[in-house]
């Protein structure tokens, strides 16, 4: 709110007969679609007419605000600091003009704009895609990579992305943080190597080979895995990391490596690599997925409405 009202302001002290709505519907637009002919489609104008907005748009804050980027556009700094206030001052107006105007998921138009995790998009982007395909057809999903918690929040903050999904995610004192469910963690091994009668010995796993997902790079040691073998007196080998969690199934997969990953993910390759799902010989602490948002998704019906269907997809993957 009080964004919105510093960027009212702050408009205010401008040359108000340059200003009108429409070249914040333009900007907001312009900001989600990061592409001038997309951006005149969403709202309905010829793309010359959204070329003049930018025009103007530029003129009115004194800045280029968008910049060429390969076959799409580049907000600037000041572009991007002002896209979270720009866009809670839209969604009040709008809630102000229709405050009684129900939300109908299944004639809706909309881009809702979420980072997630390999993980989440995996294990929970997947659900999220069935489900609006069925209920909502009018909403278009785009995912962002979520490689950077930090960077991902501040996005979140300025209004850049309606949600986060994934695990191990940082406290903002200026989000709303959702449980969505538990993951426990398995190993998987090739199915030649496996000896399903047999449980895994704590000697055996910490002599293993392990292939190891990085996500941020390196070899992501120290880890609660090893905290845990070191109580034990015993210390495991990494011999591979793999930046992608994807690669580590088929890398294990007619090797002698044995890998430690989130059994929802591993799940879903025993049918495309050759590998065996096995429990852990040493008791890892689960860890929660989350879906994070910023309070404006209190004033926004379409957001609200999205929250809850990945929270009815979470249901669905809960042990």
């Amino acid at each position: 709110m009080l964004k919105s009202i510093i960027v009212i302001c702050t408009i205010a002290t401008m040359n108000l007969s340059a200003i009108d709505l429409n070249l914040l519907v333009a900007f907001e637009a312009l900001m989600e679609e990061r592409h001038v002919t997309r951006a005149a489609e969403r709202i309905g104008l010829a793309q010359p007419s959204m070329s003049s907005a930018l025009r103007r748009l530029r003129a009115l804050f004194a800045d280029e605000l968008f910049l060429r980027a390969g076959a799409g556009m580049q907000p600037t700094e000041k572009a991007l600091a002002l896209a979270g206030p720009i866009g809670e001052a839209l969604r009040q107006i709008r809630s102000a003009l229709v405050p009684d105007q129900g939300f109908d998921p299944a004639i809706a138009r909309r881009r809702i704009t979420i980072a997630a995790t390999d993980y989440g998009d995996l294990v929970v982007v997947p659900e999220l895609t069935r489900l609006l395909r069925v209920e909502a057809p009018g909403i278009d999903l785009a995912v962002r990579p979520l490689t950077d918690a930090t960077v991902a929040l501040a996005k979140l903050e300025r209004g850049e992305l309606d949600a986060l999904i994934g695990g191990h995610l940082p406290e903002s004192p200026r989000c709303v943080r959702h449980r969505l469910f538990e993951e426990r963690f398995v190993c998987v091994r090739d199915t030649a190597r496996t000896n399903r009668s047999e449980r895994l010995s704590l000697e055996d796993y910490a002599t293993l080979p392990h292939a190891l997902f990085s996500a941020a790079g390196g070899d992501g040691l120290p880890s609660v895995i090893d905290a845990l073998l070191a109580r034990h007196g015993l210390k495991r080998r990494v011999a591979m990391t793999l930046a992608h969690v994807v690669a580590v199934p088929f890398a294990v997969a007619g090797t002698d490596l044995i890998a430690t990953m989130s059994e929802r993910v591993a799940r879903r390759f025993t049918h495309l690599a050759d590998i065996a799902v096995v429990a852990p010989p040493i008791d890892i602490p689960a860890f929660a997925i989350d879906l994070i948002h910023t309070s404006r998704a209190a004033q926004d019906p379409a957001l609200r409405w999205f929250l809850d269907a990945a929270d009815r997809c979470a249901g669905r993957l809960r042990y």
